[in-house]
């Protein structure tokens, strides 16, 4: 069965282009198109995607505020985001985060990563772009509240093994789980039990979430602004 998308751009080229993409994929169907974040939202609640691929910048309503519309705390049937855009900027990245997104792309990141990052939002699973993981760090260091030196240090469940701990500095480093198993010389399944084992411990929802985690216990040096 395909992976059903509803993708969401103001830019029909834009639109066009990322349906045409995902549609030559195997598995992947593209169910709708919407202009805006308000129009994305109510197609999504009428056809109910597995995925929906959202930009930033839209009138009406933003990607932002569509995925917290769509995949937020609150919401009873949540529907898996990824967001893609062209902005760079920290700032969007935790923002989406925050509001439920399953991932978050640029623009640029080429068809491949675009695909796994449908598949993986599809699965419950998270893809940020290995570039954007690390620039991250520097949005949590300015914006985030909990960044209070006096604050409490989250523990993890159970002990990290001397093997997570390798895996938690190459994922807050930004490498790919190729990149890491090429590292550590241990296979992709490997990588990928180990960041699912890291994620349970530490009781985070993505691989942002495990750097930050590697930021705030003081295992990497805090960027500056």
């Amino acid at each position: 069965m395909s992976i059903r998308v509803v993708v969401a751009d103001d830019q029909e080229i834009v639109r066009t282009g990322l349906s045409m993409i995902l549609n030559a994929q195997t598995g992947i169907e593209v169910v709708g198109e919407a202009a805006d974040g308000r129009a994305a939202v109510e197609l999504a609640t009428r056809l109910r995607p597995d995925v929906c691929l959202l930009d930033i910048r839209m009138p009406v309503m933003d990607g932002i505020q569509a995925t917290a519309r769509l995949a937020g705390p609150g919401v009873a049937q949540p529907i898996a985001v990824v967001i893609i855009t062209t902005f760079d900027l920290d700032e969007y990245v935790y923002g989406a985060l925050r509001a439920g997104a399953k991932g978050f792309l640029l623009k640029d990141s080429g068809p491949a990563l675009l695909t796994q990052a449908i598949h993986a939002a599809a699965h419950g699973d998270a893809l940020i772009a290995p570039s954007v993981t690390v620039r991250l760090l520097k949005a949590f260091a300015r914006n985030d509240t909990r960044n209070d030196p006096g604050a409490p240090v989250r523990r993890p469940a159970e002990p990290l093994t001397e093997r997570e701990e390798q895996v938690l500095m190459a994922v807050a480093a930004g490498r790919t789980n190729t990149e890491i198993g090429g590292e550590l010389f241990i296979s992709l399944s490997t990588v990928k039990t180990h960041i699912a084992s890291l994620m349970a411990k530490l009781g985070v929802r993505n691989r942002v979430e495990i750097a930050i985690w590697a930021y705030e216990t003081g295992r990497i040096g805090r960027t500056k602004g």
